[in-house]
């Protein structure tokens, strides 16, 4: 047996991910922990595991010998250290004992297991074999299909037409644990748009729209806008920070997401998985090493505040453009005028 403890993703709830320390047991397609850590797992004490476990013995749903393996037993081919410090090392269970006892213990913890399992067993079922990436029916949840299918996501977050920030929200939701729900989502969803805007103009996206929406200048200082160039400037359209962006900036911000979305790729290559709790760190270590701005806090100017602003300035705006705007019609009527007058 392998005596390398490894902490592997089983799956994600409302409250994050649910990981455990095991020992992965390739050769025999499973994976060895203690009482404690299943104690852990289902948030129970580690008397109650062992009473699940000695009924599940007793009851014969399991062969004790054949799902218990023990470190001290010097028959036992293979050295395990669970605990350098202790003289005893603990008994340790594999993934049938796991199931068996998450399927016995009462709790919250509980119940998010016997769901994830269901969910893997009932599309093993359906399907043949278990698409869930979870699956730890090699050893490893993390092989080459995972990896070979990640870069895949990757490329085609690439070759997509979507915004500069949404491909990196779509890079996030490659993440091996990602959960929509968890607070840690929530958070860079929000942040992500700020630390790139701040990274090349030195201005979060309230910034921006607050300092450079102008009733004065042409366009009301947008560069851009759903209709351009011909078309109406709208409510809408002002209270998007990228419509006031130059063209440098905007290429910079591309250039910037497409070296973060190589770094990602690289990972990918080199099958290292990447966590919820790694972009945040990953992004801004590649902002750090690019030398650019690193946005700390939330910025001098809320969302709701720029937004109020601009609205006010495009009131007085669109006073002005009514006054000044041709529409296609208009200089149809224009066009067949001239047209009339020649004759």
């Amino acid at each position: 047996m392998n005596n390398e403890i490894v902490k592997t993703l089983l799956y994600t709830s409302e409250d994050g991910a649910v990981a455990i320390k095991v020992i992965i047991d390739s050769e025999n397609d499973t994976m060895w922990t203690t009482q404690k850590t299943m104690a852990e797992l289902f948030g129970k004490n580690i008397k109650t595991i062992s009473k699940h476990l000695t009924n599940i013995f007793e009851s014969e749903e399991l062969v004790k010998s054949e799902v218990t393996f023990n470190p001290n037993d010097s028959t036992n081919s293979g050295i395990v250290i669970i605990n350098p410090d202790a003289k005893t090392q603990p008994i340790l269970y594999n993934l049938d004992a796991i199931i068996s006892v998450g399927y016995r213990v009462n709790s919250k913890q509980a119940t998010h297991f016997r769901r994830w399992a269901t969910g893997v067993l009932r599309e093993y079922i359906i399907k043949g074999f278990a698409l869930d990436d979870e699956l730890l029916k090699k050893g490893s949840r993390f092989g080459k299909d995972y990896f070979d299918h990640l870069l895949s996501r990757i490329r085609e977050i690439r070759a997509s037409e979507r915004r500069f920030n949404q491909k990196i929200t779509d890079l996030y939701a490659t993440s091996a644990d990602y959960n929509l729900d968890a607070d840690e989502t929530k958070d860079f969803f929000a942040t992500v748009q700020n630390m790139l805007l701040f990274a090349i103009t030195g201005q979060t996206a309230a910034e921006i729209i607050k300092s450079r929406s102008d009733k004065t200048k042409v366009n009301m200082g947008l560069t851009t806008w759903e209709d351009a160039p011909h078309g109406k400037i709208l409510q809408a359209d002002v209270v998007i920070s990228k419509n006031y962006l130059n063209e440098m900036e905007l290429d910079s911000l591309n250039t910037l997401v497409d070296g973060f979305l190589t770094l990602a790729e690289t990972r990918a290559n080199s099958q290292k998985p990447t966590f919820m709790k790694d972009w945040k760190t990953l992004l801004y270590g590649y902002l750090e090493l690019s030398q650019l701005p690193l946005l700390e806090g939330k910025g001098k100017i809320s969302a709701v505040e720029a937004k109020t602003y601009a609205i006010n300035e495009y009131n007085e705006f669109r006073i002005n453009q009514d006054k000044n705007y041709e529409s296609d019609f208009d200089n149809l009527i224009k066009s067949i005028k001239r047209m009339e007058g020649k004759k």
